[in-house]
């Protein structure tokens, strides 16, 4: 009994589904957010020349501070088509989905933590939009002085096209990397709010992301570390919610000092 209790959460029911959000409300504010960071993204392009120069001091300064290099993980990739072919594929594939599918959990199981995690992200999105405006960044695959080549071009699959000619995208928005601070906020999310043994494996996808980003060549190590910042700023300003008691569970009480200890020590 006592083993269930530590390895199960019981679903929320009763006081917690009156915190669940109207579904229309909240899928007009999740579509808004994602047009104003797109709309965002564009009104970033346009600053090649300082992106590049930015690009050649981020990569100067990880030197300095004898960060690993990006090269040693895009070497690892390199010694099959398949691992980056895999790679390629999970920046790709992964990054919306997988976000997408951690906030419709939540709203649907967890709806009192749904709302701390869409805060969460709509917080660390507008700081990072905020970043990609005033600090625009090319990528190191985009930078001849690192030594790293362009995975998705060269093996596919690629979402970019030529920085030149790509109108959908921002490739000068290297800074912070939301792959990276959106995979963490899942992980994250789901390590709070399960309670099986297996919780800590969530972890694996913020680990995983950050090793595709930088072996193909997308991000610097700074830039997830820049997201991390932000993602630990916005969980310290954005309050968690408090458990809701459910029904017919009755959780075990520290144990209360008798009166007759207190009174003995007058």
């Amino acid at each position: 009994m006592h083993a269930r209790e530590e390895s199960e959460e019981p679903e929320p029911t009763g006081a917690g589904t009156r915190d669940r959000p109207p579904l229309v409300r909240e899928l007009l504010l999740v579509a808004g957010l994602f047009l104003v960071y797109k709309l965002g993204r564009q009104l970033a392009a346009g600053h090649t020349a300082e992106a590049y120069r930015n690009g050649r001091e981020v990569w100067d300064l990880e030197r300095a501070l004898h960060l690993p290099g990006e090269g040693a993980v895009q070497s690892s990739l390199l010694h099959g088509d398949t691992f980056v072919q895999l790679a390629n594929t999970y920046y790709a594939v992964v990054h919306f989905p997988a976000t997408a599918a951690f906030l419709v959990w939540l709203y649907l199981r967890r709806p009192g933590h749904y709302v701390w995690a869409r805060r969460a992200l709509a917080a660390v999105t507008a700081a990072a939009l905020v970043l990609h405006l005033t600090y625009p960044l090319a990528p190191p695959r985009l930078l001849p002085a690192t030594g790293l080549v362009d995975t998705a071009r060269l093996y596919g699959p690629s979402v970019y096209g030529p920085p030149h000619a790509d109108q959908l995208s921002n490739q000068f928005a290297a800074m912070p990397s939301l792959h990276f601070g959106w995979a963490l906020m899942v992980a994250i999310g789901l390590t709070v709010v399960t309670r099986t043994v297996w919780r800590w494996l969530w972890l694996l996808h913020p680990l995983v992301t950050l090793l595709v980003i930088v072996g193909t060549a997308n991000h610097f190590w700074l830039d997830a570390l820049a997201a991390a910042a932000l993602l630990g700023l916005a969980l310290a300003v954005v309050r968690r919610p408090r458990p809701v008691p459910v029904p017919g569970v009755v959780r075990p009480r520290r144990p209360e000092r008798r009166r007759a200890l207190v009174g003995a020590s007058r």
